[in-house]
């Protein structure tokens, strides 16, 4: 990200040197810094609400059913990694938390299990194949509610906030199909086979990681939140799961007496409806959720708020940064110049110039991916197609080396192996996606 960072920077500053653009660049250094306070104050709402959301359905036990419901996959997917291994938990655990939008719990579980996983491993230094295809899977986005973004698209004035949801799911399954089929085809070739790397080894070699395990969480703080986060909760009642049930009936009901009847409905009229009831019916299902199993609701959706005031403290330095970089570029020409080079390139396939700078930033930093899915929306609007398509792009894709560099880092392994291929074709596959599933629903 250093390196884009003073790219955009410099090539911002010497495009409008040779442009005569020098007080266009510096106004929208200005204007850019203004606004990134200001979008990130309008994201505080929503994002310290799906939050709190997450939290209810975190402490009702949600986590901790799909993670049983993951098992029998697991199982087939790392048949080396026994099933009552510490790793195989983690490792439904950090599924779990992914599929919920609940990075900041996926981390820890991460993180344990790969130091689980590191412990059957008999080469230290070198990644596993199940470490491998841990890694890719992470890396392939997957994740139901992209609820990061939905609230970016909110604090925009979207007007269709929620629509991305469906496509995001679609993109982010194919992604993580693609992940596992890489990663599966690719560790018994012989070019990636685990001997090669162990024949190559030296004494130390596997220290190279240190610096980055220095920055990951240590194993106790990890145990800690994993044992945390990871409690049984309490059993649900009974009377309140029939009043869960009953709500849902007559929201089926009040569905059908909309637009069931209606036998002209279509594709168009079906995908407004869902889009307008997707949110509204999504918290109410949370909330009588975590009713239903005696969790104390407000009390969870307030812990979970809090959470998201302390990532509002920690973005707003790397949303200025990158929309003050972007804002430059913009604004003194280079990006148009960008845009023309490439744009017979990616017509062919569809693919609009606009949204480039996303699918080269995602794989790299998730805040910078941010701030360049922010100014794309800015510039062009939240409900535009190229709007729509980066918001897809960012909630179907993963910040792929950072994932890397911490996870691998956190065992000192030396040698990935096949991991950088399959989380790359990861990525690639969900960009691809992204765009059709964008035009589908769009």
């Amino acid at each position: 990200m250093n390196a884009i960072f003073i790219a955009l920077i410099v090539g911002a500053v010497v495009t409008a040197a040779f442009g005569g653009k020098m007080p266009e660049v510096s106004q929208s250094g200005i204007d850019s810094a203004k606004r990134a306070v200001e979008i990130a104050i309008g994201l505080l709402g929503m994002m310290a609400l799906w939050l709190g959301l997450m939290r209810i359905l975190q402490d009702a036990g949600v986590m901790r059913s799909i993670a049983r419901a993951l098992a029998p996959v697991m199982r087939r997917l790392f048949p080396d990694v026994p099933v009552e291994h510490p790793a195989m938990g983690a490792m439904i655990m950090n599924i779990a938390a992914n599929i919920l939008g609940l990075g900041n719990a996926a981390t820890p579980f991460g993180l344990k299990a790969m130091q689980e996983l590191n412990t059957l491993n008999p080469h230290k230094g070198v990644a596993t194949n199940s470490m491998v295809l841990f890694l890719a899977i992470n890396t392939s986005g997957v994740a139901v509610l992209p609820l990061g973004v939905i609230a970016i698209r909110a604090s925009l004035g979207a007007e269709n906030t929620a629509g991305i949801i469906a496509p995001t799911i679609l993109a982010t399954l194919c992604s993580t199909i693609v992940a596992i089929l890489v990663a599966k085809a690719l560790e018994g070739r012989n070019h990636f086979a685990l001997e090669r790397y162990v024949d190559n080894s030296g004494p130390g070699e596997g220290d190279s990681g240190s610096s980055l395990a220095d920055a990951a969480p240590s194993l106790p703080e990890t145990e800690r939140e994993t044992e945390r986060i990871g409690d049984p909760p309490p059993p649900a009642s009974r009377t309140r799961t029939w009043v869960l049930g009953l709500v849902a009936v007559a929201l089926v009901v009040a569905l059908y007496l909309q637009v069931g009847r209606d036998s002209a409905v279509g594709w168009e009229q079906a995908r407004e409806v869902l889009s307008s009831w997707l949110l509204p019916v999504l918290m109410a299902f949370i909330v009588l959720f975590g009713f239903a199993h005696r969790s104390r609701v407000y009390e969870s959706l307030v812990k979970g708020a809090r959470e998201g005031f302390n990532i509002f403290v920690m973005i707003i330095p790397f949303l200025v940064a990158i929309l003050v970089a972007v804002g430059m570029f913009r604004a003194s020409g280079a990006l148009d110049w960008l845009i023309a080079v490439v744009q017979p390139v990616t017509s062919l396939i569809g693919f609009p110039a606009e949204a480039l700078p996303m699918a080269l930033v995602r794989p790299l930093s998730g805040s910078g991916a941010m701030g360049v899915m922010t100014e794309t929306m800015t510039q062009y609007g939240p409900d535009s197609f190229v709007g729509f398509l980066v918001s897809v792009m960012n909630g179907s894709t993963e910040t792929t080396f950072y994932v890397l560099a911490l996870y691998m880092g956190s065992i000192h392994a030396r040698a990935a192996r096949h991991a950088v291929i399959a989380c790359l074709a990861a990525d690639v596959t969900g960009m691809a996606t992204a765009l059709l599933w964008s035009r589908l629903f769009f």
